[in-house]
């Protein structure tokens, strides 16, 4: 795993917009795994601004999400649907027929957990998966004590995630879904590249849990550490408690720039 410590969050957004520029340069078609929540914003105006500029082509690329709300109606603006329109697909210039996502207002969801597992297999896999990471080590909805090699599936809510996602909701917990469709762990190890961003000191324990600690279902987001090509980017607050971090600064400044992130 490789740990890139940044000043803040716009440097981080600048770091992993660039690496997405690159693979689209690449591989103009890459299906990209996108997330939502406020920590993820600096990275989409980034690349945003690239596509603006002219320096990335983005007609090609096809986009698909991590998790979504089970039972929030059509074009309800909070589900992540509507969200990710709103802050990628639209900013970006895609078609929203390059979009992909689970449908949590199905009559069947299970069964839309399966679809959506087997339309990602379909489509190549994901080749770079945009992740976050709650204040508990949780990646997508897969919370806490979720088993390593899940799939997508349905979960329900900690407390604590409906606290943390009530600000999206009028600061009302009560709006907060209790169910939500996440891919699985084991769905989210199988993309090409997992890029994660943690941002601010609140993320601080989640981090050097998920980079130092041990391989745990406890904490979700350190079966990263199973990835091949995995990456954490983390702000100079998020890092705080990195026993490690004058290692990661060290080295990551003698990194060829021909690698990449």
């Amino acid at each position: 795993m490789e740990v890139v410590i940044v000043p803040d969050a716009a440097a981080g957004g600048e770091v992993i917009a660039e690496a997405v520029a690159a693979l689209l340069r690449r591989k103009p078609d890459a299906l990209l795994g996108v997330a939502t929540g406020s920590t993820p914003l600096p990275v989409y105006r980034a690349l945003a601004g690239k596509v603006r500029a002219g320096t990335v082509d983005t007609s090609r690329t096809r986009v698909c999400q991590l998790d979504e709300y089970v039972g929030l109606p059509a074009g309800h603006p909070e589900s992540y649907r509507s969200v990710l329109l709103r802050e990628v697909v639209e900013p970006l210039g895609l078609s929203p027929d390059r979009f992909m996502g689970p449908d949590g207002a199905a009559a069947d969801v299970a069964a839309a957990c399966a679809e959506y597992d087997a339309a990602l297999a379909a489509a190549g896999r994901v080749d770079l998966q945009l992740l976050g990471i709650g204040t508990d080590g949780h990646i997508g909805f897969n919370e806490p004590c979720s088993s390593l090699a899940s799939r997508t599936r349905i979960k329900t809510l900690t407390e604590q995630t409906r606290e943390d996602n009530a600000r999206f909701f009028d600061g009302d917990i009560t709006q907060v879904p209790h169910h939500v469709i996440t891919q699985g762990i084991g769905t989210i190890l199988e993309a090409r590249h997992l890029v994660l961003l943690a941002t601010g000191e609140g993320k601080a324990e989640a981090v050097a849990a998920t980079v130092e600690g041990p391989v745990a279902a406890v904490v979700p987001a350190s079966a990263l550490q199973l990835h091949p090509h995995a990456t954490v980017v983390v702000d100079e607050a998020a890092a705080a408690k990195l026993k490690l971090a004058p290692y990661f600064r060290a080295t990551y400044a003698a990194k060829p720039d021909w690698q990449g992130l």
